[in-house]
């Protein structure tokens, strides 16, 4: 059995426009006034056709669509999308396909198409439950269309999702912890939520480099903040299953799983990342991230691969602890040392274990509650 037979194979949709650049955002997100549909449709399709010709004969367990705003997308080309996979792969009788979508009225009237199409499950990009909050994030929607949109998501898809920022401006961890609450009491089975983190290149970056963005939580109070988080979270059934991931007990994002336990995935789309197995030999994929030159690369070779790059089995065990010790769950030590050819260095291990920083079950590794919001220190000492 090839490694990535460990996690499952994914297909990763990447539809790169938005109608809006938030200011946080440092994702392959564009805005466009005129898209062709038409030619956006068969170029995706395309893509997908090289990729299954490269990787023939898979089962695909998972489908993501992503972006940018996926849910500009019209439903025939998610279908379309979805029925080229079926046809040049084999998916899963219980594929898990997901859309993001944001809560915009335009975009919730979409869901019928979208479930008619085969998506069954969505994730939402809600982002806050404050109007303020969501004005100071350039977000489009406000609370009460957010809160329409996930009522008619719930009526379309048994699986609804959806995600928020926290340390915004001016936020207190008592602000954070009722916010959070009112959100779970919305739930059905699924939250992300992500600590609000400032990136180069993004308009908040500059802001903060001009020292414009001001009333950020300092490091201690988004700690706290953190583990308020989990204990909210674990109260009301919904541990973290991930870092920033928290659902109930068999509603995990199935996609996302294989990206943390390091399986397959084939990335189709401007600015697209894969990692794959072909010939016995992990390959790292990336595609053109301009929208219009990888349209352009699409007409010449009927794909958008920009790069294909060897990844060596010492970065494959790398990559793997990287991704694996952010799930609850942990890392596999038998699997690390297979794909390494050598054991993990166990001094490295026992110094994190008298810390306190992780445990030890059997033959897996795990973050404790000292270690998760210090993970990269850890992975930089296990690593050393």
């Amino acid at each position: 059995m090839e490694d990535w037979q460990n996690a499952g194979f994914g297909v990763y949709i990447h539809w790169p426009f938005c109608m809006h650049k938030c200011p946080y955002c440092d994702f392959n997100s564009h805005v466009s006034r005129e898209i062709d549909q038409a030619k956006w449709r068969e170029a995706l399709l395309s893509d997908i056709r090289r990729s299954a010709e490269e990787l023939p004969d898979r089962q695909v367990d998972t489908v993501f669509f992503g972006g940018g705003t996926p849910s500009l997308m019209p439903p025939e080309t998610v279908a379309a999308v979805i029925e080229e996979i079926e046809k040049v792969w084999r998916l899963h009788p219980d594929a898990e396909i997901s859309l993001e979508a944001n809560p915009t009225s335009v975009e919730a009237g979409r869901f019928a198409g979208y479930s008619d199409a085969g998506v069954n499950r969505v994730s939402m990009g809600i982002q806050s439950l404050r109007d303020a909050d969501l004005r100071a994030l350039g977000r489009m929607h406000s609370v009460t269309e957010a809160r329409a949109a996930f009522d008619i998501a719930r009526k379309q898809f048994d699986r609804v999702s959806f995600d928020l920022i926290y340390a915004r401006q001016n936020q207190t961890v008592d602000d954070w912890e009722l916010e959070l609450t009112e959100a779970l009491d919305m739930a059905v089975d699924h939250l992300s939520l992500y600590q609000l983190t400032i990136e180069e290149g993004t308009r908040f970056g500059d802001m903060h480099a001009r020292g414009s963005l001001r009333d950020l939580p300092n490091d201690t109070l988004a700690t706290d903040m953190y583990f308020r988080t989990q204990e909210v979270c674990d109260r009301h059934g919904l541990p973290a299953y991930e870092t920033s991931n928290h659902a109930r007990i068999g509603a995990e994002s199935r996609h996302n799983l294989i990206y943390w336990r390091y399986g397959d995935y084939v990335g189709i789309g401007p600015g697209a990342h894969g990692r794959i197995t072909k010939n016995q030999r992990k390959l790292a994929t990336e595609t053109y991230s301009d929208p219009n030159e990888w349209l352009k690369q699409v007409g010449k070779t009927g794909w958008g691969r920009k790069s294909v790059d060897m990844v060596t089995a010492e970065d494959q065990a790398n990559e793997y602890l990287m991704m694996s010790l952010r799930l609850a769950e942990g890392s596999d030590l038998d699997r690390y040392a297979s794909l390494k050819g050598c054991d993990l260095d166990l001094a490295n291990v026992e110094e994190m274990l008298s810390g306190g920083f992780v445990s030890r079950e059997g033959g897996r590794i795990k973050t404790t509650s000292k270690g998760r919001p210090l993970l990269n220190a850890v992975l930089r000492q296990l690593l050393a």
